[in-house]
């Protein structure tokens, strides 16, 4: 059996019908950048996220580089300032900060979640902190209390970075609606996909959202007037298009991922594979990627290919150890090195029939 780590081509021909008509209507409109397609879907996913305002833009690494960009054009952000982030990110998290001319602090996530250890957040905090950017990593909600806590104490604001999460809930509130402004990705391969690149921030801040939205179009709220220098960062109607027919049926397929996930997390039973923790409330995961742990991993990886069964690693190389930030070459955190060294993602998605669950089920507990 072949087993990839993800179908999106399946996950496509799921609403096959649906997006081939709105190419069809898209194409024939006439309008292709900035129209109703793109009002459409910006409507409904505010809606479907409890947020103000959703802003569609070209990928997710613009829409948290557009964030911290509006928070500098509105003085509340400025030069070295700095972020806190967590170190076993993936890296668009860090290049958002970097290239807003920002530091990134890093800290090092919870063992048990791989989420950021929201108790390591205030040792870090000093004069220039402006920011916490939490990252709901794998699809897991990453924000408590504490975390807002913290923030209102410090006078922070917290970016979430919810390019895996969308559609997550902590206490019936939907990811993306929990801090200041949130940043999301709608790259193929997320739980919400488009056939292309796309992205969105989502805020309840009214001069936030105009200024992300002058920022992302050239700086210019009106044809020809230029307030920002800014961004060419717009999701295109065709993509939004798609992101509106798949949207209603999101709820569904986070449901589909989590009774994958409950099941693999009671059947596989091979003490050398370190499995993620069920959260109590199972609304807190959307299980973007379901992520086991073994001290054998690159063994393990070599005798899952061998059985057909695709994975991958998120991530092999923090950013503190990218040649890209060599100036931070030098730090350790060792909890994100483990892990590194140690994360495999196994398949799971929404169009996983029942006897592929249970190849890859036997697959490790034979392993």
């Amino acid at each position: 059996m072949k087993i990839k780590f993800l179908d999106i081509q399946k996950i496509n021909q799921n609403h096959q019908t649906e997006i081939e008509e709105q190419l069809i209507s898209v194409h024939r409109s006439g309008w292709y950048l900035l129209g109703k397609s793109t009002e459409n879907f910006e409507n409904n996913l505010s809606q479907y996220l409890g947020a103000k305002h959703a802003i569609g833009v070209a990928n997710g690494l613009d829409a948290l580089r557009l964030i911290i960009r509006a928070y500098k054009e509105l003085g509340i952000f400025k030069n070295g300032d700095e972020i806190i982030v967590p170190a076993n990110t993936y890296i668009a998290s860090v290049l958002a900060i970097t290239d807003n001319n920002l530091t990134p602090i890093f800290v090092e996530p919870d063992l048990q979640t791989h989420n950021l250890d929201i108790k390591k957040i205030e040792t870090t905090i000093t004069s220039k902190t402006c920011a916490i950017m939490t990252v709901h990593l794998y699809g897991q909600v990453s924000f408590d209390q504490e975390l807002e806590h913290i923030a209102k104490k410090h006078r922070l604001k917290i970016i979430e970075d919810n390019a895996q999460a969308i559609g997550a809930k902590y206490n019936s509130k939907k990811t993306g609606s929990l801090g200041d402004a949130a940043g999301f990705s709608f790259y193929p391969g997320k739980n919400l996909g488009a056939l292309g690149d796309g992205g969105a921030v989502a805020t309840n801040d009214d001069q936030l959202a105009s200024t992300i939205r002058a920022l992302a179009n050239y700086g210019s709220s009106e044809k020809y007037v230029n307030v920002y220098q800014g961004l060419n960062s717009r999701l295109d109607e065709i993509q939004a298009a798609i992101l509106d027919v798949k949207l209603r049926a999101l709820d569904d397929d986070n449901w589909k991922r989590r009774n994958i996930a409950e099941k693999y997390l009671s059947k596989i039973k091979n003490t050398k594979i370190i499995l993620p923790n069920l959260p109590l409330n199972p609304e807190a995961h959307v299980w973007h990627l379901f992520v086991i742990r073994s001290k054998m991993r690159n063994k393990l990886h070599a005798y899952l290919d061998e059985k057909g069964i695709q994975c991958i690693i998120h991530y092999p190389i923090p950013p503190h150890k990218q040649k890209c930030y060599s100036s931070y070459n030098h730090l350790e955190y060792p909890i994100t090195e483990l892990l590194c060294n140690e994360v495999l993602s196994i398949p799971i998605s929404q169009v996983m029939e029942d006897d592929e669950v249970n190849y890859v089920i036997n697959a490790l507990n034979n392993f």
